[in-house]
């Protein structure tokens, strides 16, 4: 089985039951709320299993982008600019309906189809390109491999 639609339809069916975590998307105030003080806001707008670098929806396909856990704004002395923007875009998630500690992703990219990054043909089969150094990898085999990893129960 490589035919793309035939191996996301079976990967949904072995993550059905396991969680799912959500994907937001920044939403700025409108005029009239901006001007009383509304702030940006990151609002939930999809929920996927997150499975290596891909985020695998009920209808849809998108790759990883950051990775967060949401928490009330609160004013710290951070040293690096990283850690303050990290801290702003958890605000905003928090505000947006996130709840406190809930992981979510921001700056997801849709895939439409087996030649969207981070996945690409070889021939007839799709590959998966998993790794910024480049390694490529049967969709297939990765999909095996990412899903038996996630459903492992640990051992006591």
């Amino acid at each position: 089985m490589n035919d793309f639609h035939d191996l996301l339809r079976a990967a949904r069916g072995r993550l059905a039951g396991s969680p799912q975590e959500r994907l937001g998307s920044a939403q700025q105030p409108g005029r009239i709320r901006r001007a009383l003080g509304g702030r940006a806001k990151i609002v939930p707008v999809a929920q996927a299993w997150h499975v290596g670098v891909l985020l695998i929806g009920d209808d849809e396909l998108w790759r990883t982008g950051t990775v967060l856990r949401a928490s009330e704004e609160a004013r710290r002395g951070y040293t690096a600019e990283s850690q303050r923007e990290r801290a702003f875009i958890k605000g905003m998630a928090f505000r947006g309906g996130f709840a406190e500690g809930e992981t979510f992703h921001y700056d997801w990219t849709p895939i439409t189809g087996p030649d969207d990054a981070p996945l690409s043909r070889d021939g007839d089969r799709i590959m998966i390109r998993w790794s910024p150094a480049g390694f490529l990898m049967p969709l297939a085999d990765y999909l095996d491999e990412q899903i038996a990893l996630g459903t492992q129960t640990p051992r006591s």
